[in-house]
């Protein structure tokens, strides 16, 4: 059993970096890996599950569906960019869409799959917005506005929210929210909790499993991979 898991790519176009390095990367994988697992933020912005794909999006479904193809069963996590991937994932990709994350068999290991986004209890703010978001009048509002009005949209709010993250994790260090939310869920029998969102790559042994936090894709290009029984850390470093 051979499987990758990424996070946080926050894809805008195709010709940036760390777009075409996940493309590179991830058309390098064809015929070769049984799992991949996207936990969430692999988007800039998607919401709506609507039949017209922005352009700068197509590339990846295309890799995504070339993966699928060649027999690799996927995985994903929605984030706090994505949500709502309905049946563009499902269907056309016969991916596997975990809203709010979950348990997943791997060779006889429970994997707890999250974003992360849910792990911090305290920032009440981000949980009301998250629940306003999903709402069906806004998910509805959103699929019927022109795309284009709804990525100009995203952006300009993504920019807002980069500042207000960089004060998030001086106050919320990942390691202080991460540890007590994944030792809690080992409790329920999981192996391993695996999560996105804070962008810092770790490992992290506790008492009842482990906990990997897989950093990002945009600078860091991190990813977690399952090979021979064993979990590893690891970087793309082709560009």
């Amino acid at each position: 059993m051979r499987a990758l898991f990424i996070a946080d790519a926050h894809l805008r176009h195709p010709e940036d970096a760390n777009y075409r390095a996940l493309l590179a990367f991830l058309d390098a994988q064809a015929g070769r890996l049984d799992l991949l697992a996207l936990l969430g933020d692999i988007f800039e912005f998607w919401a709506g599950d609507r039949g017209v794909i922005h352009p700068s999006y197509r590339p990846l479904l295309t890799s995504l569906e070339r993966l699928s193809n060649s027999g690799t069963r996927l995985i994903y996590v929605e984030g706090n960019h994505d949500f709502d991937l309905g049946r563009q994932f499902s269907e056309k990709l016969g991916c596997l869409v975990l809203p709010d994350g979950g348990t997943i068999e791997l060779d006889g290991l429970n994997l707890y799959l999250a974003h992360g986004d849910l792990a911090n209890t305290e920032d009440r703010g981000y949980r009301l917005l998250r629940r306003l978001l999903r709402t069906r009048f806004l998910r509805t509002l959103i699929r019927h506005l022109p795309i284009d009005w709804v990525m100009a949209i995203a952006l300009r709010s993504s920019r807002r929210s980069r500042n207000q993250h960089s004060q998030s994790k001086k106050r919320w260090p990942a390691h202080e929210i991460l540890l007590p939310y994944a030792s809690q869920i080992l409790t329920s029998g999981c192996h391993a909790v695996l999560t996105g969102h804070f962008h810092q790559p770790f490992h992290q042994q506790l008492e009842h499993g482990d906990l990997y936090a897989l950093g990002d894709w945009i600078t860091q290009y991190s990813y977690l991979l399952y090979e021979n029984g064993r979990f590893e850390l690891g970087n793309y470093s082709a560009f």
